[in-house]
């Protein structure tokens, strides 16, 4: 029970942290494209791991019979999910993006089932569903262009791949320290992306690109939305069911909209406080569930 509690934190950190990502992609897209951001974050994000281990004196030995499943969580992770992420987030909305992304949890239950033969129980579908409604009251469906057709068919993947990443995090064994884990699937995310964005690099904008605000939202998903995130999600994820642990992501939409009312000053109304009720009715409901 200690473990569920502690994996919940971890898993509450990470998405809250996310929960500011969609605004700051946006932002920084418009300067530097999808694919050379994601190269730029990972970069900042294994500086950060290399740093984090060498103070904690990692143990970066890895078997060679586990090399293909973090392969595999590099590449369906940190480089299809990441990318397609934030390709439709560039072409959509970030409340479309909210809703469709929110579709991660159920793909979780779904692959969790499959590979991991996790029991789907009448509680973990019923919270699903209460925290699904949740992010619609949140984000609002009226406020969503569903024009955007390569945009929304992008983040659907996202949402897909994403889950299928966080359930072979859960095939990893867990001798390794996750700051090794994390640390090797970003290297193999940047040895797949360097050779396509290598020489696009130089077609960036650098006048516009020198702006703080723009190196300011880099700094921030490399460091704590990348190295920070995938640590606690992939940490939380090993404590906790894999099914239980997808709701978790549902906070992303509540922290993302909390913090445009508090710092832009966006409005919001009575059903961004039902909805968040209704997500951590949700997650309450999963948590108590892993007693």
């Amino acid at each position: 029970m200690k473990k569920s509690w502690i994996g919940s934190i971890y898993l509450a950190l990470a998405a809250s942290i996310w929960g500011g990502m969609y605004v700051v992609v946006k932002v920084v897209v418009a300067v530097i494209p999808p694919l050379e951001l994601v190269w730029m974050r990972y970069v900042v994000a294994i500086a950060t791991l290399l740093i984090i281990g060498l103070i904690t004196r990692q143990k970066w030995y890895i078997h060679k019979r586990d090399f293909l499943i973090i392969i595999l969580i590099g590449v369906i992770g940190n480089v299809i999910s990441i990318v397609t992420q934030e390709t439709g987030t560039m072409l959509t909305s970030a409340q479309m993006g909210a809703i469709i992304t929110s579709s991660t949890p159920a793909f979780m239950a779904i692959f969790a089932r499959i590979l991991l033969k996790e029991r789907f129980t009448l509680k973990k579908g019923f919270s699903v569903c209460l925290a699904t409604v949740g992010v619609f009251l949140i984000v609002g469906v009226d406020q969503v262009n569903f024009s955007s057709k390569i945009g929304g068919i992008s983040l659907v993947i996202a949402a897909l791949t994403w889950a299928l990443m966080s359930i072979l995090v859960k095939r990893v064994p867990t001798d390794y320290s996750q700051i090794v884990v994390t640390t090797y699937s970003i290297l193999v995310a940047l040895i797949v992306l360097t050779p396509i964005v290598w020489g696009r690099l130089h077609s960036i904008d650098m006048s516009r690109s020198a702006d703080p605000v723009i190196w300011g939202g880099v700094l921030y998903l490399g460091i704590f939305s990348t190295a920070g995130g995938f640590l606690l999600w992939n940490r939380g994820l090993q404590l906790v069911n894999a099914a239980s642990g997808g709701l978790f992501f549902f906070f992303q939409p509540v922290v993302g909209t909390l913090l445009g009312w508090l710092i832009l000053g966006e409005k919001i109304g009575l059903s961004f406080w039902v909805g968040s009720m209704l997500i951590l009715l949700g997650v309450f409901i999963a948590i108590n569930e892993n007693k």
